[in-house]
């Protein structure tokens, strides 16, 4: 399906449209589930790119970081979006309590920080690495495993 793609954004508007594009290409492969595994340091770009996703499928929804709730949930769209910040998690049973595993395959599940839950990522996945490539340019690589 994407196998995999380097991209370049200059804006955050771009990584909103990167994130749109992907959850397009999504929907029109007909899959109604998909963990996006989202890779990158502090501030470059991880929840614009989620925005971006989201708005492809929950055009009224608000996206913010869900830093201190951990998860938020994106209903009442085409399918439903659930957004996961692990910045906080250090280990299976902090995952556990989150309710983690009770998402899996209930719709598109996008992970920030996923460098934090290496045993919990699924096999078939998306990883998205956003790096900074200049001040204010960065490089979004889009990779499916599975």
């Amino acid at each position: 399906m994407l196998g995999k793609k380097i991209l370049s954004s200059a804006t955050t508007e771009e990584t909103e449209q990167i994130g749109r594009a992907l959850a397009e290409e999504l929907l029109q492969s007909g899959k109604k589930s998909a963990f996006i595994a989202l890779y990158g340091d502090l501030g470059v770009g991880k929840t614009a790119f989620t925005r971006g996703f989201v708005s492809a499928i929950c055009p009224a929804a608000r996206v913010k970081s869900p830093t201190y709730t951990v998860v938020n949930e994106y209903r009442g769209g085409i399918l439903p979006v659930f957004h996961f910040d692990m910045y906080r998690i250090d280990g299976e049973d902090d995952l556990y309590s989150t309710g983690f595993y009770d998402y899996l395959d209930s719709g598109y599940l996008l992970s920030e920080w996923s460098e934090n839950i290496p045993f919990a990522l699924p096999k078939e996945r998306i990883a998205v690495t956003i790096e900074k490539s200049g001040v204010d340019t960065r490089r979004i690589t889009l990779e499916a495993f599975e």
